[in-house]
C-alpha cells in the first residue's frame, strides 16, 4: 500500500558488514571462538571443519518449540562434526527451545557441540564464512549466508515466503531430513555468492536517499 515513488530498494544493511568481512581480505577464522567467547560445552578440535547452528522458536508454533529443537539437536549430535551452537532469541516459545537444549545436554553426553550466547557481528560472519554450513531457521541463513556463499539448511516455516538464493536447502523439523540435507552439503553441494539481499553498499545508498528526498509526515496508502 505504500506509494511506489516512496519505495527505494537499497538492500539489507547487515550485508554491508558481510561485505566488509569479505573485502578486507581478513575473512579467515583468525580467533578461537571458545577461548574468546567462553560458552558452555566441550573443547572442540575444529581445525578440520565445523558447522554452525542457530534455531529460534516460531511464534505461531510456540507449543512445538521443545520438540523442534530436540530434532535438530539429535541430527547435529549424530553428525559428529564440531558444532558451534547459538542460543535462541526471545520470541514466544523460547522457554520451550531453551528447555529442550538443557534437557538434551543433561540426558546425553555431547562431545561435538559447544553453546554460545552471542558473538560480535564481524566474528560471527567470519565463523559462518569458514563453516561447512549453517543449520537452523535464522534469517542469517537466507541473507548473510547467501552473500557469503555458505550453504544453509533451513528448517521449518519460520522463513516461509522469503526470497531464497541457491544456498538454501529446505527441510522439515525432522532429524532424518536434516541429516539427509547435510549429506547433500557434505557430498559436494556448492553455491556462489549472491546479491539477492544486497551488494554491501546499503548504508551509502540509504544516506544518499535520505539526503536528497523530500520527507513528509503525511502518509496516504495507495489502495
Amino acid at each position: 500500500g505504500e506509494n511506489p515513488d516512496c519505495v527505494h530498494v537499497t538492500g539489507c544493511p547487515s550485508i554491508d558488514i558481510a561485505h566488509q568481512v569479505v573485502s578486507s581480505g581478513n575473512n579467515i577464522l583468525d580467533f578461537d571462538p571458545i577461548k574468546k567467547y567462553g560458552g558452555v560445552g566441550p573443547e572442540l578440535d575444529w581445525s578440520n571443519g565445523y558447522i554452525v547452528a542457530m534455531q529460534h522458536p516460531v511464534t505461531t508454533e510456540f507449543k512445538l518449540a521443545e520438540f523442534q529443537i530436540l530434532e535438530t539437536l539429535r541430527a547435529v549430535h549424530r553428525m559428529g562434526l564440531p558444532a558451534f551452537w547459538f542460543w535462541p532469541n526471545l520470541d514466544a516459545g523460547t522457554d520451550g527451545t531453551s528447555k529442550g537444549i538443557r534437557k538434551y545436554r543433561e540426558q546425553n553426553k555431547i562431545e561435538n557441540i559447544h553453546f554460545f550466547k552471542n558473538m560480535k557481528g564481524a566474528d560471527f560472519l567470519k565463523l559462518l564464512k569458514n563453516s561447512f554450513c549453517l543449520i537452523g531457521n535464522s534469517s542469517v541463513g537466507l541473507r548473510e549466508c547467501s552473500f557469503l556463499g555458505v550453504p544453509s539448511i533451513n528448517i521449518g516455516d519460520r522463513q516461509f515466503g522469503r526470497e531464497r538464493s541457491s544456498n538454501i536447502i529446505d527441510v522439515d523439523y525432522s532429524a532424518d531430513e536434516i541429516l539427509q540435507a547435510f549429506n547433500i552439503v557434505n557430498n559436494g553441494f556448492t553455491c556462489s555468492s549472491s546479491n539477492l539481499y544486497g551488494d554491501g553498499n546499503a548504508g551509502k545508498k540509504i544516506v544518499k536517499i535520505l539526503s536528497s528526498v523530500d520527507l513528509s509526515i503525511k502518509k496516504k496508502l495507495s489502495y
